[in-house]
């Protein structure tokens, strides 16, 4: 496999609207994950340590809330004179109407970025959304990919029914060969999904994204070239045109796009489940701001936690994580939780079941979530708290309540 041949392409431009108000002022993949990590980490880290050289990050949404972050690749060594790091905004269009303003769906990025991809010239893109987590070696999918002639090889997962009434579940024989599928059915026959990264052969891809540009554009709007998500035209279409291979992905894989799979995939973490971060040969690179070490004080109690640099913890903290900075003053509790950057919890506060976004003041009286009734997190389950609010109010702030951010309540 020539490295330059292959190009790498990380899709992080979308809204995250299922996120809600986390998401506000924020890109998707910038949220942090496990405390000194944000998402986007996963698939650079990914991609870096398969030798793919050439990553391109494609940015539509909130693009400052990322972009500081992404430093230009320096943090994964992708800062090269030569290739390397290149972020793309296709909502600036190089073509026609239907390639300008933000994507309709990641199928319709692709062909916003049709015109780089073909200048950019190699023969095999990697494409990954990047919202979830897994830290995979994608050399051998790639040479198996080429060897076998497919026009794309899908990343597959097994994860349960109802979780995969959230995602794009695959029919797939005994040759590997994707025979079917189902989008987000409620009742999904099989528990096979496709973990948004694909390998593509990309002069075909190509050529399938401008067939179906011709043939969808007359009945879509503006700038919609009517191919929306992958799994509404463009993975049908690549079903017709040739052989779409699946290939199992290796170690843990979480989509973390919703609240509940978002703290789900917290609570793994904690429960030793999620091995990403076990490989020092293959570390997950990230860029964070450097902190003093955290904090422990006498009395504190921290059980089945993660505590990041900066934190000062002299309350009580289970099951949760704490984002770098947090305060957990004496008398405050924060269960099955996650608090981002800064947070102050006051003594006398409750935090269950939630998730607190950055520099979030939790006043002494405040009772925030409950116990869920169910093991796995629902997003009915989770309150969700917007950055820089001030919750002061004694009453109750029930499961799945929302508060937007720099909200006093």
């Amino acid at each position: 496999m020539a490295a330059r041949q292959v190009l790498g392409v990380i899709q992080a431009g979308g809204a995250g609207s299922r996120m809600d108000v986390l998401t506000r002022e924020r890109a998707k993949p910038a949220l942090p994950y496990a405390g000194t990590h944000r998402l986007i980490d996963f698939a650079i880290s990914s991609m870096v340590h398969s030798q793919i050289r050439d990553v391109w990050v494609s940015v539509e949404y909130q693009v400052a809330s990322i972009d500081e972050y992404l430093a230009g690749g320096r943090p994964w060594d992708l800062d090269s004179s030569r290739g390397g790091f290149r972020r793309i905004v296709p909502e600036t269009g190089s073509g026609p109407a239907s390639e300008d303003g933000f994507a309709h769906g990641n199928g319709d990025l692709l062909l916003r970025m049709s015109r780089d991809l073909e200048a950019w010239g190699g023969e095999t893109l990697v494409v990954s959304s990047a919202d979830h987590i897994f830290n995979m070696d994608l050399r051998p999918v790639i040479e198996r990919h080429l060897e076998s002639g497919a026009i794309a090889t899908l990343l597959t997962s097994e994860v349960s029914r109802r979780e995969a009434s959230s995602n794009v579940a695959l029919q797939v024989g005994d040759d590997r060969r994707v025979t079917g599928f189902e989008v987000k059915t409620a009742k999904p026959s099989t528990g096979t999904v496709a973990t948004e990264v694909f390998v593509y052969r990309t002069e075909l891809l190509l050529e399938t994204l401008r067939e179906l540009r011709a043939e969808l554009s007359g009945d879509a709007d503006g700038d919609d070239s009517g191919i929306g998500d992958f799994g509404e035209h463009l993975l049908p279409r690549l079903l017709e045109k040739g052989k779409v291979l699946a290939d199992p992905m290796t170690g843990y894989w979480r989509d973390v796009g919703r609240p509940g799979a978002y703290l789900q995939g917290h609570r793994d973490l904690l429960a030793d489940k999620v091995e990403v971060f076990d490989d020092l040969d293959r570390p997950v690179i990230s860029h964070w701001a450097d902190r003093e070490a955290a904090r422990i004080r006498r009395g504190a109690v921290v059980e089945d936690s993660l505590v990041s640099p900066g934190a000062d913890v002299s309350g009580t903290v289970v099951r949760s994580v704490l984002g770098p900075g947090v305060v957990v003053e004496k008398g405050a509790v924060v269960k099955d939780s996650v608090l981002f950057n800064d947070v102050r919890v006051k003594g006398g506060a409750q935090v269950c079941t939630s998730i607190v976004d950055d520099r979030v003041v939790i006043g002494s009286r405040a009772r925030i979530g409950a116990e869920p009734g169910s093991r796995i997190a629902t997003d009915e389950d989770v309150v969700l708290v917007g950055s820089d609010s001030v919750v002061t109010t004694a009453e109750l702030l029930p499961a799945g309540s929302r508060l937007e951010p720099g909200t006093t309540a």
